[in-house]
């Protein structure tokens, strides 16, 4: 194989359209943009969420509830999906992405109760639920806050 062999896969690349380049195009005279009006001027058009001097949706609708962008999310692992695990084996964030029970973990895990454990294990996360670290330790385990 050479270089000048190479070429996009098929489909993946298209023409671009030619506009205001004569009637046979389809997009000739307006360019695709109609007779007169706001949208065919040039550097016309209305900002995004103007709806022509009517109420915007985003103003009409009331405001409710807080949004903290500060929050740091945890993410969330039931005690059942710990039985995955050795008996024995200490568990924490790192364990539980290589063993595929979390997909990421950017802030911390939280622990929580839903389900059964039946190993004895050392957890290490960054929050527990009341249920799951009376379940974890009744197992014979033990549950620290990191």
């Amino acid at each position: 194989m050479n270089l000048h062999d190479l070429s996009p896969a098929p489909g993946s690349t298209h023409v671009a359209k030619r506009k205001g380049r004569g009637i046979g195009t389809g997009n000739g005279k307006t360019a695709g943009r109609g007779h007169k009006g706001q949208k065919a001027r040039s550097g016309g058009g209305v900002r995004v969420g103007f709806e022509g001097g009517q109420m915007p949706l985003v103003r009409r609708v009331p405001k409710r509830g807080f949004n903290n962008i500060f929050a740091k999310p945890l993410e969330a692992v039931n005690v059942s999906a710990l039985n995955a695990f050795d008996d024995g084996a200490e568990i924490g964030a790192q364990e539980l992405l290589a063993a595929g029970v979390l997909s990421k973990c950017a802030y911390g895990v939280k622990i929580l109760g839903n389900g059964s454990i039946t190993k004895k294990l050392m957890v290490k996360a960054s929050a527990f639920s009341e249920s799951a670290k009376e379940k974890i330790e009744a197992a014979g385990g033990k549950a620290e806050v990191v």
